[in-house]
């Protein structure tokens, strides 16, 4: 069990935007829902083991659009929708919730949780729906996507007040289609909404859940925290999570679209000939990047190089700090950072057949035979 501190919120946020892989939200987002949250009470980072083993667990999120700039989400719109949820998974289950967690890792993602678990004096789960960043819910339901009699709730609060756009919304049924109610209101709302969902008893998150995911992110802030300029950074970041970065070179090519409640790019990224991990690369070698809402895939000079769910990560070579999608921009220095996803924590949902179909048909590149050998 740790103590939750304004450090550690610096952390997870630093840390959290390399498993963002492009989205995860945002950096000013998570600074100020951390801040807020370990002042408002003393959230509690505890393992599965160290929480009450009968209840609930619920997963605290944002879905949508990262690169959207028409949404508004308040602090309190995280404790709002994990209150409906709780309230309703109570009168469902007969179940008390005995904790909360993060759907995923993120500039913003990694400390979604930790105000509901303030306000609430919840303990914040080392868990997570996984540890990088995914676009989908179904990616983040722990292996029950393609279970067509689990039956869940989830809900949605948020929107510009001023517009008329704020929503509450509570969707119980089948998890495919409260998660496209979700997507939909997030839509609704201006683009992004804060979400509770997925209320699963504490022995199949043990079984399901990428244990140890805050963990992840909090050592890599702390260690990011200490490095002293760009190549210590991505040096930290090679050296904690055991990737590599495979390409340094300049984006050439950048387009991003929002469309559905995601975020569509591709980018092109010309090889400098060097590399952050000591292992030379041919100049001139062009990588594309895939990306919705986070990075899915890359390819170098036609071939796969890695696909979802490793870890990809993007980062500006002049500050050795990861780049949201938005920011990433033709003529930037950039590095590529990859992380097989054998040497991370993973959850059963991203390794889960029936949530990719969409994905591919979406992003117009195949996945699932590079992911299922």
């Amino acid at each position: 069990m740790r103590t939750l501190t304004h450090e550690d919120v610096e952390a997870a946020c630093l840390g959290g935007g390399v498993y963002a892989c492009g989205g995860g939200g945002w950096l000013d987002h998570g600074l100020q829902n951390g801040h807020l949250a370990v002042t408002l009470g003393r959230p509690k980072l505890m393992s599965i083991d160290e929480i009450p083993q009968h209840g609930l667990i619920v997963t605290i999120s944002a879905i949508g659009a990262p690169a959207s700039d028409d949404f508004e989400m308040f602090p309190k719109d995280y404790i709002k929708a994990f209150e409906l949820v709780r309230d309703a998974a109570l009168e469902l289950t007969g179940l008390p919730v005995v904790g909360v967690m993060n759907a995923q890792n993120g500039y913003s993602s990694s400390v979604n949780s930790w105000m509901p678990a303030a306000a609430c004096d919840l303990p914040v789960v080392d868990a997570a729906g996984d540890v990088r960043a995914h676009p989908t819910i179904k990616l983040g339901a722990f292996g029950y996507a393609d279970d067509p009699l689990f039956r869940t709730v989830q809900a949605v609060v948020g929107g510009k007040r001023d517009l008329g756009a704020y929503l509450e919304v509570v969707a119980k049924g089948s998890l495919f289609r409260t998660s496209n109610i979700l997507r939909a209101a997030s839509v609704q709302s201006g683009g992004f909404i804060a979400s509770a969902r997925l209320p699963l008893p504490v022995p199949a998150v043990r079984a399901r859940a990428a244990l140890g995911a805050i963990t992840c992110a909090l050592d890599l802030g702390h260690a990011m925290m200490a490095a002293d300029g760009a190549r210590a950074k991505l040096s930290a970041v090679v050296q904690v999570t055991g990737g590599e970065i495979v390409l340094e070179g300049e984006v050439t090519a950048a387009s991003l679209r929002t469309d559905g409640g995601f975020d569509h790019a591709r980018y092109s990224v010309t090889s400098s000939g060097k590399s952050s991990s000591g292992k030379s690369s041919s100049a001139g070698r062009e990588a594309k990047l895939y990306l919705m809402n986070e990075f899915m895939a890359m390819d170098v000079s036609g071939e796969r190089v890695t696909t979802f769910p490793d870890t990809i990560s993007v980062f500006d070579a002049m500050t050795g700090l990861p780049l949201k999608s938005g920011e990433i921009k033709v003529g930037m220095n950039v590095a590529v950072l990859v992380v097989p996803y054998q040497k991370l924590p993973v959850s059963r949902g991203v390794l889960d057949k029936s949530a990719y179909p969409e994905l591919e048909a979406a992003l117009g590149i195949e996945l699932m035979r590079y992911i299922f050998l």
